[in-house]
C-alpha cells in the first residue's frame, strides 16, 4: 500500500498540489484522473520520487520516501515497475532483450536465470513468439504488452502506469486494461495509473482519485463514479456524450423503480 498525507507542491510561488491525502491499495488498480493541468502528473512524479513535495508524507508500506537518502531511494525504486506512455522500448534491442534490460541492470541472477524470467514475463503477456522481433516489427498494442512484461520483470511491489492506453484503439485499450488489472491482482501489486481514459475508469477503476486544480475532489470506485453528486467530477466525466447518456438512462431507471414502489 502507498499512503500520501497532506502533500503540498509549489513552483515559483504557485501551489500545484494542495494538501492531498490518499491511499493506493494493494492488489487493486488505483486510478488518478483529472483534466490536463490538474496536477495529476506532478502528483505521480512526487510519489515515485522524481520530485520532492514541499511538505507531507509519501509512505510505501510505512516507509517515508520524503525522508530517504539517495541510496535508500534507489533501493526503493528496485521495488517499482514503470510503464511509460510511449512504451519507451529500445529500438536497437529485441523484445526479449528489452524485457531483460532491468534484470541485466539490477539482478544478480545468472544469464540463464534472467533469460528464463524474461521469457516467463513475455509468456504472461501473450508475447512468447515475439521475443526475437524488434519494436519496429510489432504493433502498438504488442509494444505496450512488451513494456508491461519489462515493468514486471523484477517482480515489483508497486507498478506505475502513465496513460497506458495512449495511441491505442478502443479494443486494444480494453485488452491492456484487463492485462494490467489481472497482473495487479495476481501478483498483489499496488498499481497506480495516471489516465484520461474514461473507459479505463469504468473497466478497472477499483480505486479512483479525481483531482481538480491541485485538490483531491473525490475518491471512490467504478461503481460509485457514475452516481456521484460531485459537480466537478460530473462535469469531467459527462463531458462525453456517451457517459452523459449513461447517466440519463440510470436516472430514468431509478425514477421508474421509485414509481413502481409507490
Amino acid at each position: 500500500m502507498i499512503t500520501i498525507n497532506n502533500i503540498i507542491k509549489s513552483f515559483e510561488g504557485r501551489t500545484v498540489l494542495k494538501n492531498i491525502s490518499a491511499e493506493f491499495e494493494e492488489g487493486k488498480t488505483n486510478l488518478i484522473i483529472g483534466r490536463s493541468g490538474s496536477g495529476k502528473t506532478v502528483l505521480i512524479k512526487n510519489i515515485i520520487g522524481l520530485m520532492r513535495p514541499d511538505s507531507g508524507e509519501i509512505l510505501y508500506d510505512g516507509r517515508d520516501l520524503t525522508s530517504m537518502n539517495k541510496s535508500e531511494l534507489n533501493m526503493l525504486r528496485r521495488e517499482m515497475g514503470m510503464l511509460f506512455q510511449g512504451s519507451a522500448l529500445f529500438d536497437s534491442m529485441t523484445v526479449l532483450e528489452n524485457v531483460m534490460f532491468p534484470l541485466d541492470m539490477f539482478s544478480k541472477k545468472t544469464y540463464k536465470e534472467r533469460r528464463k524470467r524474461a521469457e516467463f514475463c513475455l509468456e504472461r503477456v501473450n508475447l512468447s513468439d515475439a521475443g526475437d522481433l524488434y519494436p519496429s516489427e510489432i504493433s502498438g498494442g504488442m509494444m505496450k504488452r512488451a513494456a508491461i512484461a519489462r515493468a514486471i520483470a523484477l517482480n515489483p511491489k508497486y507498478l506505475f502506469c502513465d496513460e497506458p492506453n495512449s495511441g491505442l484503439d478502443p479494443k486494444t485499450s480494453l485488452l491492456i486494461d484487463d492485462l494490467i488489472h489481472d497482473i495487479t491482482v495476481e501478483y498483489k501489486m499496488t498499481t497506480v495509473i495516471n489516465t484520461h481514459d474514461m473507459n479505463s475508469v469504468m473497466n478497472i477503476g477499483d480505486n479512483i482519485i479525481f483531482i481538480k486544480e491541485g485538490v483531491k475532489e473525490w475518491q471512490g470506485n467504478k461503481n460509485e463514479v457514475i452516481s456521484s453528486d460531485n459537480k466537478a467530477l460530473n462535469d469531467f466525466i459527462f463531458a462525453s456524450d456517451l457517459f452523459r447518456k449513461v447517466k440519463e438512462v440510470e436516472e430514468e431507471e431509478l425514477k421508474a423503480k421509485e414509481h413502481k414502489t409507490i
